[in-house]
């Protein structure tokens, strides 16, 4: 049985969103790129020996990453035109092409990266739920969401393009999203969830628009910017949680990778 009872209709409707996205992503582009290459640095920090599962893996930045780090991986993607271009980048993957709603893993795993899914979904409770019964016992969830209390966004709000640092602004609607997560908010989804959450913060202290900073800010910058959020979680664009399962030890996971 299914983990989501869905109608056909919802289902097609799903996946012709997805590919609709797909046909046009700027998930790859500009800066966005350098902001997944510095979520997996902050997520690789925590990663052991195991295999691992990435959740919307889009035109996989993380994944070449995660590639180097894991030689057992899968990768679990919506839309078809990402998943062929998955599979001819990394032919050494395993690239599953369905929603998360119908994903049926027949294993469990000891990482599973859910890199801006969250704010994608529409029951992200559900979802992670869900996500908690593919988990290993000592295994982990490393989930990144943009954060509504970004500075830019607070600007945003300020000057009047926003009406609520919670509105969706323009390129959280061509990304896809159906929300923006608060640090209260995020972890209270995991909560809900049953998930324990072991670590919470933050990165990428952005005080400008993404097409602001590509038009006058140098590698080095972008960088510097990138950690300075790490200081100052609650204000920076991103937040991340890494969650367990409830009850199992902190100090139990294994050897680090190195």
């Amino acid at each position: 049985m299914l983990p989501f009872s869905k109608p056909s209709a919802w289902l097609d409707k799903e996946i012709s969103s997805l590919n609709q996205i797909a046909s046009r992503s700027l998930y790859a582009e500009g800066v966005n790129a350098e902001m997944i290459r510095y979520s997996f640095e902050v997520f690789s920090r925590h990663f052991r020996s195991g295999n691992a599962l990435e959740m919307g893996p889009a035109e996989g930045i993380m994944t070449g990453l995660l590639s180097l780090v894991f030689d057992d991986l899968t990768v679990v993607e919506g839309s078809g035109i990402f998943c062929d271009q998955l599979k001819k980048r990394y032919p050494g993957i395993n690239v599953i092409n369905c929603l998360f709603e119908q994903f049926q893993p027949a294993r469990k795993y000891d990482h599973i990266i859910m890199g801006h899914v969250l704010e994608h979904v529409e029951d992200p409770v559900g979802i992670l739920r869900q996500v908690s019964t593919w988990l290993t016992p000592q295994g982990k969830v490393f989930a990144a969401v943009p954060n509504a209390r970004s500075i830019h966004r607070q600007a945003a709000v300020l000057m009047g393009m926003l009406p609520s640092i919670f509105a969706l602004n323009e390129m959280d609607r061509r990304h896809g999203h159906r929300r923006v997560y608060s640090p209260e908010t995020f972890r209270g989804d995991f909560a809900a969830a049953g998930l324990r959450v072991d670590i919470m913060g933050g990165y990428w202290l952005k005080p400008l628009s993404d097409r602001q900073i590509e038009e006058s800010w140098n590698t080095e910058m972008v960088r510097a910017f990138m950690r300075l959020g790490e200081f100052y979680p609650d204000i920076a664009a991103e937040i991340y949680i890494i969650a367990s399962l409830p009850g199992q030890g902190l100090q139990s996971e294994g050897p680090a990778i190195s």
